[in-house]
């Protein structure tokens, strides 16, 4: 996965970290370690794990990330070869990209907020450590990565081709501001566990926004340039991305942290669905054929 054209202006990524260890306002006291187990299985919605509102709106007063800069100009070689420049270049291709999807239902689009994080951040949906990885907050629509599970995916967790499999990652919890824009979140039941539970419809869906995105990115023209955001993507390049989307499988994680596989208790769905659901998104392109909440069949 190859950037191209000029570079990318600074102020699209907060850079946060070192944050207060103190209760997140709004939601109440919750233990982190919930949030570990919960969050820790593929790149997760920290907001539904803690029980915070979804809505679109900010939550009473919540807790502000501490703000310690942002991630400035960036050239297109740093894109490349930089995971911050590439987290930062990858949001302004999902901006263009969600931009029309979003106004085309009918709804005001709002890019989400994107903070990368150090050690622990304290948010709208309470205060996370670096443990928890990748997640979205609905009430203050903010992205939090900790550009650490991304060199975790493809040292511990098998992926490949680390450009790709990170934009796979920050795809997906776009995909969480989607349907939070959409009022999806509202409309259903995200919460419980195991193989067709809320949570594991959300997730999947998600994967599937992930895969529009991915799918579509080497189309979507970069504002005021004769190029799109990236090259075509090649054959090997996509295997290697539908390989990462089964790295975080709540299978896959399970069988290799405790040695068994309990349907019972998944989050996110198995390395199987989520492929699946990926590949039905990078291949049918449309929001209709991502209705995982519709699905009789998760796959």
């Amino acid at each position: 996965m190859t950037f191209q054209g000029g570079g990318f202006e600074g102020g699209r990524v907060q850079r946060g970290g070192g944050g207060r260890r103190g209760v997140a306002v709004g939601g109440g006291l919750v233990g982190l370690i919930v949030v570990v187990i919960a969050v820790l299985l593929g790149g997760g919605n920290l907001g539904d794990v803690l029980g915070q509102p979804s809505g679109g709106g900010a939550a009473s007063d919540p807790v502000q990330p501490e703000q310690v800069g942002e991630i400035g100009d960036c050239t297109v070689e740093q894109a490349n070869t930089q995971q911050d420049c590439r987290l930062a270049a990858t949001l302004y291709a999902l901006d263009e990209y969600w931009k029309p999807i979003v106004e085309q239902q009918g709804v005001a689009f709002a890019i989400p907020g994107a903070t990368w994080f150090t050690q622990s951040v304290d948010t709208g949906c309470g205060t996370a450590t670096s443990a928890v990885g990748p997640f979205y907050c609905p009430p203050d629509q903010r992205i939090y990565i900790d550009l650490d599970f991304y060199t975790t995916m493809t040292s511990q967790l098998g992926a490949q081709d680390g450009p790709l499999a990170e934009m796979y990652i920050t795809a997906h919890e776009y995909g969480h501001h989607i349907q939070n824009l959409l009022g999806i979140m509202d409309a259903h039941d995200r919460g419980g566990t195991g193989a067709d539970s809320g949570s594991v419809r959300t997730e999947l869906q998600a994967d599937c926004f992930a895969g529009m995105a991915v799918g579509e990115m080497a189309n979507v023209p970069r504002p005021g340039q004769s190029v799109t955001f990236i090259q075509p993507i090649t054959q090997e390049q996509l295997a290697n991305a539908l390989q990462a989307a089964q790295a975080v499988g709540d299978d896959r994680i399970q069988k290799n942290s405790t040695g068994s596989i309990n349907p019972d208790t998944w989050t996110h769905g198995s390395a199987a669905q989520r492929q699946a659901w990926f590949t039905t998104g990078y291949e049918k392109g449309d929001l209709a054929s991502c209705d995982t909440f519709g699905a009789a069949d998760l796959g």
